[in-house]
């Protein structure tokens, strides 16, 4: 059964990441993304999970959620990930695990640091040298934040604008727009760590109330800094993103 990755507090906004089982490319065709998305919007529904960005790639994907402390996250990610599961190993015969045990949640502070969370997740697939652009992805939420689908919504774009500090949807698409194309034409898009394998990541203050509220089991982790970024970094643990080497195509 999915849980989180050991550290858990409520009320914040939460990057996760799940992978496929040994890094298999479990979710390489499009129709089993889409299914994994399906259940994401039904989660939402169910629960009420405010999904503030996402990604589904070929052996892992990437959340972005807002809390409210009502357990909806482990509830929902309980449901994306057992119905995904389970119906791609019904349709394939197949047994045996679909999911690592954990998932793994970063809490990310809100303002400049959750901007930049949010382009990350947005260029997974440009990392990766799928797509050259974003909306190129099939299962994502970048599209989503740009057009807004008029059913099965994902997105929660009031919560997204509320983090955010945005009043108005249109300077939302427009921001957006720009800090992705800032992003691509620079070139600053590379894989950072620091966003799946970190506990927390904002400002020094941030992270310090961060693991002060984990109690006896964090208050002796080192607080990492690069430029104004802090990290609380986790046990090192074996990460290998999309952008391990596939040999078979990515979509059908």
């Amino acid at each position: 059964m999915p849980r989180a990755h050991r550290h858990y507090s409520p009320g914040h906004v939460w990057h996760i990441t799940h992978r496929c089982h040994d890094q298999t490319f479990l979710l390489k065709f499009k129709h089993d993304r889409r299914l994994w998305e399906r259940w994401l919007y039904e989660a939402r529904h169910r629960y009420g999970l405010r999904v503030l960005n996402y990604i589904a790639t070929s052996n892992h994907v990437h959340l972005l959620v807002h809390d409210q402390g009502d357990d909806e996250i482990r509830r929902s990610i309980q449901l994306v990930a057992g119905r995904t599961a389970q119906h791609f190993n019904g349709r394939r015969r197949r047994r045996g695990a679909f999911w690592e045990g954990r998932y793994h949640a970063t809490a990310v502070e809100t303002g400049e640091h959750l901007r930049r969370c949010l382009v990350y997740i947005d260029l997974n697939m440009v990392r990766a040298g799928k797509v050259r652009h974003p909306r190129e992805w099939d299962t994502c939420g970048y599209k989503e934040i740009q057009l807004s689908r008029n059913r099965y919504r994902i997105i929660n774009t009031g919560a997204l604008m509320n983090v955010l500090g945005i009043s108005d949807l249109g300077v939302l698409r427009r921001t957006h727009r720009e800090w992705v194309e800032e992003a691509l034409e620079s070139g600053d898009h590379g894989r950072d760590p620091t966003w799946t394998e970190a506990l927390a990541v904002g400002s020094r203050d941030f992270v310090e109330q961060f693991r002060d509220a984990q109690g006896p089991i964090a208050r002796n982790r080192p607080i990492e800094t690069a430029g104004e970024t802090c990290h609380l970094r986790d046990e090192p643990e074996a990460y290998l993103p999309y952008l391990a080497a596939e040999k078979s195509p990515s979509s059908a």
